[in-house]
């Protein structure tokens, strides 16, 4: 997997070039179908990445967020599976909290994973059973848990007051982009991730290789594996954790669990 690894990294930083650029220069904002925003800087950076990998491997499959999608992809041994920007609404505002997300799928199981935050300069990448390397450098996470679990969280619903009984117990932090978030969970950056969303598998794929390649699990909302390339790209949310950090991240959420069945018995 080396050269695809090596040709997703060049095309990603071409398209982080280029949205960086826009960011700067001005930018057109539209509205999708179900209402959520896009712009030129998606558009620009899906067509970099499609040209790119689709020239190099003519004969892989497409699913990205900003492409129409096909069932000819469902027939294809090999998908690229991308996020143009994860976090487009935080890239609008200029909150650096925005990634590029690509993986590759080869027979519903993830190989190749890349997530590259321009704004901050973090390219993280990883090929299956080689580990995680940020900026070209393995890094492996082995500091202990601190006294308290750094969770990062969806801003909105953090807002809302959702996870207020997250926040008795452990240190909840916001953050833009689901993709970016798991790759600072990968990273040790923080020690889990909990997303009860609606989420597409374009939003988390290289997110998740890079967690399970750095020694931490990620699975769904339901605690089921995720399985990729499916006809229905719809995933039930997403619940990440560090290395070391997986047995802490479910007592925190059994603890919760209990604290909010009492309160409604109450």
């Amino acid at each position: 997997m080396h050269r695809e690894l090596e040709i997703l990294c060049e095309a990603v930083k071409h398209a982080g070039q280029r949205v960086l650029h826009l960011a700067k220069e001005g930018f057109e904002t539209y509205r999708k179908k179900d209402r959520s925003p896009v712009t030129s800087a998606d558009l620009e950076a899906n067509r970099i990445l499609q040209e790119a990998l689709i020239g190099h491997f003519p004969e892989d499959g497409w699913l990205s967020e900003e492409s129409p999608d096909n069932s000819e992809r469902l027939g294809k041994k090999r998908v690229w599976v991308v996020d143009p920007i994860d976090g487009t609404k935080h890239f609008m505002k200029g909150i650096p909290q925005y990634a590029i997300s690509v993986a590759l799928v080869e027979n519903e199981k993830l190989i190749v994973g890349v997530v590259y935050n321009p704004a901050t300069q973090e390219l993280f990448s990883s090929t299956r059973g080689s580990g995680l390397c940020l900026n070209g450098t393995p890094i492996q996470v082995d500091h202990p848990i601190g006294k308290r679990l750094s969770i990062l969280l969806n801003p909105s619903r953090l807002e809302k007051g959702e996870f207020e009984t997250y926040e008795r117990h452990a240190t909840c932090h916001p953050m833009g982009s689901i993709a970016y978030t798991l790759a600072l969970v990968a990273a040790g950056k923080a020690d889990g991730t909990l997303n009860f969303d609606s989420l597409h598998e374009w939003d988390i794929a290289a997110g998740v290789l890079l967690v399970q390649e750095a020694g931490g699990i990620a699975m769904d909302s339901n605690k089921r594996p995720i399985s990729f390339n499916q006809p229905k790209t719809e995933v039930h949310g997403v619940i990440a954790a560090r290395p070391g950090a997986r047995e802490s991240i479910e007592f925190l959420m059994n603890t919760v669990a209990i604290e909010e069945a009492t309160k409604k018995q109450a």
